[in-house]
């Protein structure tokens, strides 16, 4: 890299050229200047580690920061009163950091446009004071020798490049918790670079696969079986030409391209597993199984929320509560009874979780149709109400009373320890949620599955199950995605971008 893009910001701090900051009115042209200072600052920190790791003297502190993307508008002109984002409240001046853009590429122009088209105000894009971690600068992939590392020893790593700072890596903006600061900018998007990149990593390392697969539209399952059966009909649909998906990835970033077939399996799977299939502009599908528990089910859509997806759904096994109910029976969840924990600190058990008409609708929509039953008759395989969410997975070995008593008063028609999660943190980080759960068990009424029954069960049902959450996505998908984000997940103080 040239040295002429060093300058000393202080003494003992070595950064690029200061950026001069650029106002464009066209959404693409200011994408692609935040991709150019990225790029630029990105460089500048592995170039500098690969050089002291060479045994260049060092000469003080290396930083670039992330860049950032601003609007400001005087006006309190009135939007489209039907649209959940887009647009900014009132007058002033709002901004947000960026990281890897050309991931985002579609999102932010999408995002930005918007802005530009409501309030007929420029784009400004400028270097933020955010230090850009070393960490993250290297991106998903890379791969640094034991010998560059060891290289620095003598120095600690962060005495000469900056490193994830935790004191600024939270949901404040996200969890509606953020204070604004009088003469400062308010946030434009509900995430920051720094957060945005922490995500990233971990994403890598849950699923094996890279954030650049995963697709706007997940299921989320905690069953194996579902993977098994979504991984053979992806296969096949990539051997027989696609039809309309572009590639399959499995973990391992395995590829199957459409109209190939591939023998090759993930040698070793992560803790949550991804598959995705893929088609133009992320419209395709990811599975996700998330295996058993609350906890996994906060981590992994903590972490996808940064991507900004246009729905997520669970669709997996639970308990049936009432003895009308049969197993193989379908629940769709119209509310949630929270018993998991795992959120209570980002959102207090007392925020309602509203059922989120589009979804329920495609839900709906999609089990008549694969399984060919309509109206009341449909009432024989699904019912609707309060789906349970425990953290305890064998809550039946402690005494009954207490539980059933709370389960009866809910209304509540089944239970699992996934479901509630993943829609409280949908309502959480405005992606749209929705559940649709398979009987699998009776516990209160002493029917289990006996080891034939089960194998049976699993092999029919969840190839059935699957097809309907695989059909819903794809209804959701064919809606305008101004119509899939819903009002109800917007609160009093909103950030514009969705």
């Amino acid at each position: 890299m040239s040295k002429r893009i060093f300058a000393s910001a202080s003494p003992n701090c070595i950064s690029p050229e200061p950026y001069e900051p650029q106002v464009f009115d066209d959404a693409a042209q200011a994408v692609d200047a935040l991709t150019a200072l990225y790029e630029r600052n990105t460089a500048f920190l592995i170039d500098g580690f690969s050089r002291l790791a060479d045994g260049a003297p060092v000469g003080g502190r290396l930083r670039a920061c992330y860049p950032q993307v601003s609007i400001e508008t005087t006006s309190f002109g009135h939007i489209d009163s039907r649209l959940s984002y887009g647009h900014v409240a009132s007058p002033g001046l709002y901004t947000t950091t960026v990281t890897r853009p050309k991931l985002f590429r579609h999102y932010l122009i999408e995002q930005l446009g918007l802005l530009v088209r409501h309030h007929h105000v420029p784009i400004t894009v400028s270097e933020s004071e955010t230090p850009i971690p070393l960490h993250f600068a290297f991106g998903e992939g890379a791969h640094v020798e034991a010998s560059a590392s060891a290289a620095l020893t003598d120095m600690p790593l962060r005495d000469l490049f900056d490193t994830p700072d935790l004191n600024i890596t939270d949901d404040l903006i996200a969890n509606g918790e953020y204070d604004q600061v009088a003469g400062e900018p308010a946030p434009l998007a509900p995430f920051t670079a720094q957060r945005i990149d922490y995500s990233l990593a971990r994403l890598s390392h849950y699923t094996a696969t890279s954030a650049d697969h995963f697709q706007n539209f997940v299921l989320f399952t905690n069953y194996q079986f579902y993977i098994d059966e979504f991984a053979t009909w992806a296969r096949e649909l990539m051997a027989e030409g696609g039809g309309g998906y572009t590639e399959f990835v499995e973990p391992g970033n395995i590829i199957t391209p459409a109209g190939s077939r591939s023998n090759e399996m993930p040698v070793r799977l992560p803790q949550m597993p991804a598959y995705h299939l893929k088609k133009k502009g992320h419209s395709g599908i990811t599975l996700v199984n998330i295996g058993v528990g609350p906890s996994n089910a906060k981590t992994i859509t903590d972490h996808i929320a940064v991507l900004r997806p246009h729905a997520w759904l669970m669709v997996g096994h639970c308990a049936g509560l009432r003895n009308s109910q049969r197993l193989g029976d379908y629940v769709l969840a119209h509310a949630y009874m929270r018993e998991d924990h795992v959120l209570d600190d980002d959102l207090p058990v007392w925020v309602p979780i509203p059922a989120l008409a589009e979804v329920q609708q495609a839900l709906e929509d999609a089990v008549e149709e694969i399984t060919g039953l309509e109206g009341f008759e449909l009432k024989r395989i699904m019912r609707t109400g309060t789906v349970a969410t425990i953290d305890n997975r064998n809550w039946e070995l402690r005494d009954m009373r207490g539980p059933v008593k709370r389960l009866s008063q809910a209304r509540a028609i089944a239970l699992d320890m996934e479901s509630a999660t993943i829609a409280a943190n949908g309502f959480r980080f405005r992606v749209p949620y929705g559940t649709l759960l398979c009987v699998s068990d009776k516990p209160l009424h002493g029917e289990l599955k006996l080891p034939g029954m089960a194998t049976d069960f699993y092999r029919t049902q969840v190839r059935q199950h699957l097809k309907i959450g695989i059909r819903a996505v794809q209804k959701l998908a064919a809606m305008p995605t101004e119509t899939l984000h819903s009002r109800k997940l917007r609160s009093f103080y909103e950030t514009a971008f969705q």
